[in-house]
């Protein structure tokens, strides 16, 4: 099937959605050294990745009468910044809003579905109305604002075409959901909003597929079967003691707990066991991207990631790496900066893919991406309707 995307980064949607069976025509993104990032690993001969044609601009400029072929899946993740809860809040009056180059992207292409991925904040009470506007251009992109209309204005139109048109012609039907992507097996407590759209002609009756990994699986593991620790070989007099909050919800919900236990969160430790620790290590000079960076600390609201939970969401930051964020929090009370093949294994990039840019901006790039393995879930699921319909035709 064929696919564009839009917003690009440095590959982890892309990437997802290659695994899922998508061929991707164009991927378009404005930042030099997210490209970069790409065409390094395509010198590398990274399979995965090796047809993908990236046009390095901004999607404002972009052209895309260029794509020849009917499109299947529009992808992107449209600058989060306008958005989010660590920036400035200005939704819609930030020159960074590219939600509107995607209401084109949908007209000009048509494409059977489509796959939005943008931070939580977006769905914060102040941008309400906003967000409506969104999900209805979305699910109606070829109502266009006049000249003379405000966003709000167009909204009310939006409304009343959807409340009252019968003949809504080419349309979408779409859905929004917030994830947390420690629920789908990345070991990292990522809460975004994903948005998911198919053409109303294709009456595709889709769903969001249901978690697969919880915390509740991860305490049973740690504190009642000791299975985690042991898988680790951690030796029982090295293993913490039960939290008291711990010890009151087992207390609590034991029983229930065990009988609807799935598999368990996967902590930071799950995701670095195998990696040598890269200070002043030999070992961890051979490993793609596992280097040391110094001067890490603790300050408050900057505490790190514990090795045995899931980690924090890795941040881009607004001005710069927030580095209080993106390091690892040692059970001795240390804590260090993450290497970017740490963040990266965070992320579920493969370890082959490898980010040839000094720390912070590799970070950045990381912080900005969408987790490879979610992407693949969420584009299989796409992937799997469209593919029975296609079947049926």
């Amino acid at each position: 099937m064929k696919s564009v995307e839009l917003f690009t980064g440095a590959g982890g949607l892309a990437m997802g959605t290659t695994q899922a069976g998508f061929h991707h025509q164009a991927l378009v993104e404005y930042d030099k050294y997210s490209c970069n990032t790409i065409r390094s690993n395509q010198q590398r001969g990274i399979r995965l990745i090796n047809d993908w044609c990236v046009y390095q601009m901004n999607v404002v400029d972009f052209d895309f009468s260029v794509i020849s072929e009917k499109i299947d899946l529009l992808a992107g993740g449209p600058p989060c910044q306008p958005f989010s809860i660590g920036g400035k809040h200005s939704a819609y009056l930030d020159k960074r809003d590219m939600f509107p180059e995607f209401f084109r992207a949908l007209r000009e292409l048509r494409p059977k579905a489509f796959v939005i991925e943008n931070v939580r904040g977006l769905l914060r009470q102040n941008f309400t109305e906003y967000f409506q506007y969104i999900i209805l251009q979305l699910t109606y992109p070829e109502i266009l604002p006049q000249s003379h209309q405000s966003w709000f204005e167009h909204l009310k139109q939006l409304e009343h075409h959807h409340s009252t048109s019968k003949e809504s012609g080419f349309s979408y039907n779409v859905s929004y959901k917030l994830i947390n992507a420690a629920d789908y097996g990345v070991p990292q407590k990522r809460e975004r909003v994903f948005i998911v759209g198919f053409c109303d002609y294709l009456d595709i009756n889709w769903s969001w597929t249901e978690p697969t990994h919880t915390e509740e699986a991860l305490i049973w593991q740690k504190w009642v079967t000791g299975e985690y620790w042991e898988r680790h070989q951690i030796d029982k007099t090295r293993r913490p003691e039960v939290p008291e909050k711990i010890r009151t919800h087992l207390q609590q919900r034991g029983a229930n707990l065990f009988g609807s236990m799935t598999a368990p969160w996967h902590t930071v430790r799950d995701a670095i066991f195998d990696l040598p620790s890269p200070e002043n290590n030999q070992a961890a000079r051979q490993i793609l991207n596992h280097v040391y960076n110094p001067g890490a600390r603790s300050y408050p609201g900057h505490t790190g990631s514990p090795l045995d939970e899931p980690a924090k969401t890795l941040k881009a930051g607004v001005h710069g790496v927030p580095g209080g964020e993106n390091m690892l929090a040692l059970p001795d009370g240390q804590v260090r900066y993450f290497t970017v093949r740490e963040a990266a294994r965070l992320q579920t990039f493969p370890d082959e893919y490898y980010f040839p840019n000094a720390w912070g901006e590799s970070m950045r790039q990381l912080g900005n991406a969408v987790p490879v393995k979610l992407a693949y879930i969420i584009a299989g699921s796409i992937y799997e309707h469209l593919q029975r319909v296609n079947n049926l035709c």
